[in-house]
């Protein structure tokens, strides 16, 4: 019964400092604050560069597919190393699971490049 009250406790103050902590720190900011409105302080900028483009350019989403599909083949080889380290204690149905996992990555590999996810234009 000791641990459990132990628990509780500290429960609480995790409790009590997700709630407190945030509410302090906003009302803090709230009375201490320099309000001091100039003109380029709501203009957008990149990483503290003035803006050089137009706001309305078009941003291209391949170097997001290439990403995904880079992350498809590391995951790839994140799952595959426990297998390759028990190799000889799976015999021939972890071989068998095995090429059933590449062969399944495979296949999205494949519809990816059928979709053109994959071209350099």
């Amino acid at each position: 019964m000791e641990s459990y009250l132990v628990l509780f406790v500290f429960f609480l103050i995790a409790v009590a400092v997700a709630v407190l902590v945030p509410n302090v720190n906003l009302i803090t900011n709230r009375f201490l604050k320099i309000n001091r409105s100039e003109k380029g302080k709501y203009e957008p900028y990149e990483c503290g560069i003035p803006k050089i483009a137009p706001l309305n350019r078009h941003y291209f989403a391949f170097f997001y597919i290439v990403a995904l599909v880079f992350l498809l083949f590391d995951l790839e080889t994140v799952f595959l190393f426990p297998w390759a380290v028990a190799f000889r204690e799976l015999g021939v149905l972890g071989i068998i699971e095995a090429f059933l996992f590449v062969g399944i990555l495979l296949v999205g590999f494949v519809y990816a490049i059928a979709k053109g996810a994959l071209k350099w234009e």
